[in-house]
């Protein structure tokens, strides 16, 4: 099995209910976001739209920043799943350069959402997110999701259900179908996120 995820643009409204369910989920520190949002506007009054992208780690059949990184920390599994081995990551941040889709941070402190006094929550899962190591979205294999039979936290939060997770091969007649497209495909990263365009 190889997991992938289909985004509908023409269900999504860019609520972020997918990047503050992924924040809870994984207890990320503040300046850490494996999910977002990008929003783009064309035209010009009154005359106006809003192009919304839910972004995330592709999960990339041909992750470069696998390729680049020079202690194997970042790894491809057989599941499809690009993770990262923190006890391996150097911090060097070779993978954050090659990743084409902007979806890798640097944990650079310590500090919780209240300064340097972490609450319980915080103290428990910064253990995973050790300062000087890379983070990204994993589809929450981390944090026991996947394990427990769970979509990812993003895909369960969904308010519109623009977001369908699964095995790639039960969803291809949907991508067929619906004519969802990878995001940039002249990059050769063959994703594991599509998207069906607005």
């Amino acid at each position: 099995m190889t997991y992938g995820m289909v985004i509908n643009l023409r269900k999504c409204v860019g609520c972020r209910a997918c990047v503050t369910a992924c924040k809870g989920a994984n207890g990320t520190p503040p300046t850490i976001f494996r999910s977002r949002v990008e929003q783009v506007f064309e035209g010009a009054y009154p005359d106006v739209t809003c192009q919304i992208t839910p972004m995330l780690c592709m999960h990339c059949e041909n992750a470069p920043c696998v390729d680049v990184c020079p202690s194997g920390a970042s790894q491809k599994g057989e599941d499809g799943i690009v993770t990262i081995d923190k006890e391996v990551c150097i911090g060097c941040q070779s993978c954050i350069a090659a990743c084409p889709y902007q979806a890798r941070s640097y944990i650079e402190s310590e500090d919780g959402y209240f300064g340097k006094e972490l609450t319980p929550y915080e103290e428990m899962r910064y253990q995973a997110m050790p300062v000087g190591t890379v983070d990204k979205c994993d589809f929450c294999k981390g944090n026991g999701r996947l394990d427990s039979g769970e979509v990812p936290a993003c895909a369960q939060a969904c308010l519109a259900k623009a977001r369908i997770f699964g095995d790639l091969d039960e969803l291809k007649s949907m991508i067929d179908e619906r004519d969802a497209a990878q995001l940039m495909p002249e990059q050769g990263t063959n994703p594991s996120v599509y998207y069906i365009p607005a």
